[in-house]
């Protein structure tokens, strides 16, 4: 039976991140971007760790907000000075709510897959990967930060936005390899 051409369709990504945002932001929970970092991002360098950046997209801590089908584009505050965030829809590996960790996690793109360790260049000059195609089988797993108490802590983090009362652990990404 001869196979039919069908057209193509557009990713289901942007779709799935707009509603996750949406739920976030009826629910009053803060959504959270979990980036996979390259080249085609615009972030600002010193919030990258290990080729990854979490971005807070509520309308609260951004500016002119586009989630669109190819780019999600705004301004937020870094430090105190305005930036233009730029991101592409297909570097986002999750979005989730802050307060509870609820979302959805996308798989690594086969280029995402290939930069692994290269994107760590983009973070800290010189770095080359050790274990080429190490990064291929990764699954995000979204914890509580209460699993991260025994890890050391970084001192160059932004503080921390204050919670609402009875707000639980603020939730993290966590790579389980």
């Amino acid at each position: 039976m001869p196979r039919m051409n069908l057209p193509e369709t557009s990713s289901t990504r942007p779709y799935l991140i707009r509603a996750i945002h949406e739920w976030c932001t009826d629910n009053g929970f803060t959504p959270y971007l979990a980036v996979r970092v390259d080249s085609t991002v615009d972030v600002p360098r010193e919030y990258v760790k290990d080729g990854e950046i979490v971005l807070n997209v509520s309308y609260d801590a951004t500016g002119g907000l586009q989630l669109g089908n190819d780019l999600i584009t705004f301004k937020a505050r870094f430090g105190g000075r305005a930036r233009d965030i730029v991101v592409p829809v297909e570097r986002v590996m999750a979005i989730y709510a802050r307060e509870n960790g609820q979302g959805m996690a996308f798989p690594l793109s086969a280029d995402m897959q290939d930069d692994g360790l290269a994107a760590d260049a983009l973070h800290t000059p010189g770095a080359a990967p050790d274990k080429p195609g190490a990064s291929a089988d990764r699954v995000i797993q979204l914890v509580s930060s209460d699993a991260r108490d025994g890890e050391a802590q970084d001192t160059d983090e932004p503080p921390e936005p204050p919670r609402p009362a009875g707000a639980g652990a603020r939730p993290a990404l966590k790579r389980i390899k």
